[in-house]
Order: structure tokens, then sequence, then C-alpha cells
């Protein structure tokens, strides 16, 4: 028996302890229950301070025993979330969890049992995939924000040393951005995220950059909540640089 259950796939889903990040990777964490009919577990990692909050507002804990293979697990992860959930406080959040959250995550992610066998890991936070690998961990990215958004992120080294960024102020915001492939006749200043207007020393900028040029290796699957259908040329696009890119969105209509 105990052979039988060691067999069985263990995945571990870790998003980024806000709001809609975790509203979308809980979604995908209950498409892999019914997809896996009960052979796959699923262990889905939130913060003490989320979890009592989710449980506060929604009935996840019961819609969890619905859920063949399931489970929360839950953590201090030793972050004042209380104060960093929200606006220009997602760089602090970011910084805080490169550098407290991250021994946490290693140690439970080798302490776990039964071991777990793949995570799949929000794309925000790069240290994921580099404890993941550390330990011999396979590990697939999810990304819930859109394509286009995750492909001009991806594309803003470019664009800075193109001298298109920053933004220069509200006589800059037509100006055309040049610098990502398959944008380049629409995508204008003022399309751009709030923190390209700050200047390109901007430290949530800077670390958006970094987590998603961390966590875009082609050798690593992409998992993105959308359809072909709906963003098929820039899938086109993301596809020649991460090959290994998969949509399965809507992730709420399909449950």
């Amino acid at each position: 028996m105990d052979q039988q259950a060691s067999a069985i796939p263990h995945v571990l889903v870790f998003p980024l302890p806000v709001q809609g990040h975790i509203t979308s990777m809980l979604k995908l964490a209950e498409l892999l229950c019914l997809a896996g009919g009960g052979g796959i577990r699923v262990t889905f990692l939130n913060s003490d301070y989320n979890h009592k909050r989710l449980l506060q507002s929604s009935d996840a804990e019961s819609r969890s025993r619905n859920y063949p293979g399931f489970r929360f697990e839950t953590f201090d992860d030793g972050l004042p979330m209380d104060q960093l959930t929200k606006g220009e406080k997602v760089s602090e959040l970011l910084g805080e969890m490169d550098s407290k959250t991250r021994p946490v995550f290693t140690n439970l992610l080798v302490q776990i049992q039964p071991p777990v066998t793949c995570v799949i890991g929000d794309g925000s936070l790069g240290f994921i995939s580099d404890v993941s690998l550390e330990i011999g961990i396979p590990i697939i990215r999810f990304r819930t924000i859109s394509p286009c958004f995750f492909w001009i992120n991806f594309w803003l080294p470019e664009v800075i040393q193109a001298g298109e960024l920053p933004i220069k102020g509200e006589e800059d915001m037509e100006r055309l951005i040049t610098k990502v492939p398959g944008m380049e006749s629409f995508l204008r200043c003022r399309d751009l995220p709030g923190y390209c207007r700050a200047g390109t020393d901007d430290p949530t900028m800077i670390r958006v950059v970094k987590a998603t040029r961390e966590s875009s290796s082609p050798a690593y699957p992409l998992i993105l909540n959308t359809f072909d259908d709906l963003d098929g040329p820039i899938q086109a696009r993301i596809r020649q640089r991460l090959p290994k890119t998969y949509t399965i969105g809507p992730a709420h209509e399909h449950l």
C-alpha cells in the first residue's frame, strides 16, 4: 500500500499571496483534481494569514472536500501581509518573499509528505523555480496575468535598452513602443503598466522584469490562463521563445 501511495503523483501549487493570483491558481488546482480522477494528489500552499481570509470569505474548505486528493497546506511566511496587499506595496512584497519566504519554502518542500513530484509555481516568484530545481523537483510556471501583459514584461529589458523608457510625461503617452514583437504598430506608452512611468530604476519594474526572465526558461513548461482563439497571435509569439507553453483557460469556465 505504501508503494502504491508513493507512486501517485503529488503536485504542489504555490501562488503569489494576493487575491487575484490565489483565486486563479486555486481554480487550476481544482481542475487538476477533477482531471486526475483521484489518481493525483494536489496540495495548495497558502500563508496562514491568507488562508484565514479565504475561509472567512468563501466556502473553500467545504468545497475542497469534493475534490479527490486535494488538501490545503498552510505555513507562516513571516510577512506583514496585512500591510503588503495592494498597490505600491506589491514591490515590497516581492522583495520580502525573496529574502524571507524562500528559506521557509525550501524547508517545506524538502519535508512535506508524501514527497512532491511536481511544483506549479506562480511565475511572479522566480525563487520557486530556483528552489525546485535545486532540490530536483520538476517545475511548471503559471502566469495569472494576460499573455499580452506577460509578453510586454518579457521584452522590457529590450525596450529600456532601446531608450523607449522611461516615459517622459503626459506629452509622451501616445508615443509608440516598437521593441515588443507583434505589438510594434499599436502599443503606446499609455498602454504600459504604471511602474513603467516611474523610471527604469523603479524597484517594482526591476523585480517584475527579474522574475519574468528568471521564470521564463524555454526548457520548462509555462501555463497561461487563456485560450488560443482569444490570444492566438501573441500566443504564437510566446511559443517561438517558450515552446512548452500551454493554455488552460478560462479555468473558472472549465469548472
